[in-house]
């Protein structure tokens, strides 16, 4: 499996969307169920620190003259 601190914002969400397909598939045992659902856990906490720095980098886009003239670090990243 896939370090989760690596993986971009769409790798996550569609390993996420698998992860929540076999459980709801009602196929996996109960242990292999644990571990998907601590994956998915974890999965679904990095698409959520993703966005919510992307959202951060979109509302410090500085503009001049109606321009974007640059992106100002948000503050925390």
């Amino acid at each position: 499996m896939t370090e989760i601190a690596t993986m971009s914002f769409e790798d996550a969400m569609k390993e996420l969307e698998s992860v929540v397909s076999r459980l709801e598939s009602g196929n996996a045992s109960l242990e292999d169920s644990i571990k998907l659902y601590e994956r998915g856990a974890a999965l679904r906490a990095h698409c959520e620190a993703r966005l919510r720095e992307a959202e951060e980098r979109v509302e410090k886009i500085t503009l001049a003259q109606g321009q974007p003239t640059g992106v100002a670090k948000a503050e925390g990243l």
